[in-house]
């Protein structure tokens, strides 16, 4: 007879998303798992399968706990200052006390470039698309913008969304909305 789980997957994926977002993929181990989810390696294989398993559970725990973000710029009927908002909000969002993570997504990305495994590659690649379309399709409402224009200002909103997770993880408050402010001048 299997044994119940004393635990709830939900909290303890909480847990890890939480400790990759601060250590990165590759330095995050099973230990370290282990002791920040507080269930040990059976468990974690049992439930996930492998570390790669549980990390991709905490990209859609990430995207999850974005939703109050995401779902705003979704709602959005302000066009690019809709996107300028989100750009606000992520600032506030990825902060841990007086400790800006960036974006974990965008942190594995730059972390694991091309050697991330296709599993990986898979979910990350899938969120920055989701965000992209919903740049597009704000960008969408302003009726002066035809589709070339829209795709390239979607280009440079996802690759300015990049930058400015990388740059929020080292930069001042006053350097992150300058580059904000002047990043939305030029649309």
């Amino acid at each position: 007879m299997a044994r119940k789980k004393q635990y709830i997957e939900q909290v303890v994926i909480e847990k890890a998303m939480s400790l990759f977002w601060r250590n990165g993929y590759e330095t995050t181990s099973i230990r370290m798992l282990e002791k920040e989810m507080g269930i040990n390696q059976f468990s974690i294989y049992a439930s996930f399968g492998s570390k790669e398993g549980v990390f991709i559970e905490s990209i859609k725990c990430y995207q999850e706990k974005m939703k109050s973000i995401t779902d705003k710029l979704e709602k959005s009927l302000s066009g690019t200052e809709g996107i300028k908002q989100y750009f606000y909000d992520f600032l506030e969002f990825s902060k841990e006390t007086n400790c800006q993570k960036g974006c974990l997504v965008t942190n594995t990305f730059n972390e694991l470039g091309q050697e991330a495994s296709p599993l990986v590659m898979k979910e990350l690649s899938k969120f920055s698309s989701q965000m992209r379309s919903l740049f597009i399709n704000n960008l969408k409402q302003d009726s002066a913008k035809d589709a070339e224009t829209i795709e390239i200002q979607g280009n440079y909103l996802i690759t300015s969304m990049l930058g400015l997770s990388l740059a929020s993880k080292v930069l001042q408050k006053n350097q992150l909305n300058d580059f904000i402010e002047t990043a939305f001048k030029n649309l």
